[in-house]
């Protein structure tokens, strides 16, 4: 059952992807995608992901892995957010992420509401 404070319009058993090496925590979450096609989220780290290495856990997992994604809670769908490293704020665009992390705009825009 959902806490009254969890802040994602998604229940906390909603699944998403991610990678292996976020859950052995051998990697950290450096791009949220709010996918516009289906409204699925995915948490990566940004680099080359392989089908084989994906893996479908719930939303309350992750955060417990990585409790900074809450600040991504109302990230609309077909957004990305992405940080160059753990210690850096969360920096979100609309669309689709581009397939190379240094292609990213330098400005960064404010969740919409």
């Amino acid at each position: 059952m959902d806490s009254p404070q969890w802040p994602f319009a998604d229940p906390e058993e909603t699944e998403v992807v991610t990678l292996d090496r976020i859950v052995r925590r051998e990697s950290p979450i450096l791009l949220v995608s709010h996918d516009a096609d289906d409204g699925g989220w995915q948490f990566v780290d940004g680099d080359q992901v392989f089908e084989e290495n994906g893996e479908v856990v719930l939303l309350g997992e992750i955060v417990q892995l990585d409790p900074t994604v809450l600040e991504l809670a109302e990230l609309p769908i077909g957004w990305h957010a992405w940080r160059p490293s753990l210690d850096q704020p969360w920096r979100i665009a609309e669309g689709e992420p581009p397939a190379d992390a240094a292609d990213e705009p330098d400005t960064e825009a404010e969740i919409p509401g």
